[in-house]
């Protein structure tokens, strides 16, 4: 599915990103950006890499211990990661539960997310934003117990950070709440600040959301990779590789 959605990027998908910021020029402070964080403006790659690496190193699996980003290129397709560094199949059946919930009990941490890397453009396309006078708000699945390895990972990342200027960041309150119903509670706080312009995301399910609650901005998803929920794009939504949009 992942791959399927990078098949919607179009020739000249560049002027979308270069338009909005004319438009959030144009409104000033009245003007509110949304991005969402994880597969959006940050890659995790390299996230999973290191603690799959670390499961590796303790359960003494070699090639679990050597794996690296590029391993994953499919989303969050842990089992094709682990055959990507050379896991038979029956040996990612045996270990994945294991692996799991290692990784589940470290994947959602401050500790490991600062391991993040900005999507190419990213940190620059923040502070084009910024630098319009616009409200820039992070409306990011991940919880509040993560708030300060998600501010330090972008400071190390060069991202616009929450506090300075108009830069806000919205959490969900607990790491047991869903996220979509996060994502759809958060619209109404965004309708509070201003007008919202754009929106970008890269789960279709939260960029169809944003078009349906706001059919004037302009929604945008990032071809990166995704849950893999069967979800059909809208046709209005536009798609991008990432945020370099210099001709």
């Amino acid at each position: 599915m992942a791959s399927d959605l990078k098949t919607r990027v179009r020739e000249g998908w560049q002027r979308t990103l270069r338009d909005i910021l004319e438009q959030a020029r144009s409104l000033g402070s009245q003007a509110v950006l949304a991005f969402d964080l994880d597969s959006t403006l940050f890659d995790n790659r390299p996230r999973q890499a290191r603690i799959l690496r670390e499961f590796g190193l303790a359960r003494a699996v070699e090639k679990l211990s050597a794996i690296e980003p590029h391993h994953w290129d499919s989303g969050f397709d842990m089992r094709g990661a682990m055959r990507n560094c050379g896991l038979s199949e029956e040996e990612v059946e045996t270990l994945f539960n294991e692996v799991r919930t290692f990784w589940l009990e470290r994947f959602f941490t401050n500790d490991y997310c600062v391991e993040d890397v900005a999507i190419q453009g990213g940190a620059a396309f923040t502070h084009a934003v910024v630098a319009t006078g616009a409200h820039l708000v992070y409306v990011t699945g991940r919880y509040e117990g993560m708030r300060a390895g998600t501010v330090e990972c972008m400071r190390r990342n060069g991202l616009a950070v929450p506090g300075e200027g108009r830069v806000s960041l919205l959490m969900k309150p607990s790491e047991q709440d869903n996220d979509d119903a996060f994502k759809r509670a958060a619209h109404a706080r965004l309708g509070e600040m201003g007008t919202l312009i754009a929106a970008f995301d890269n789960e279709p399910t939260h960029a169809n959301d944003y078009l349906r609650r706001f059919p004037k901005a302009k929604v945008v998803h990032l071809a990166t990779d995704h849950s893999g929920r069967p979800v059909t794009l809208l046709d209005e939504i536009v798609s991008v590789p990432h945020f370099s949009h210099e001709p």
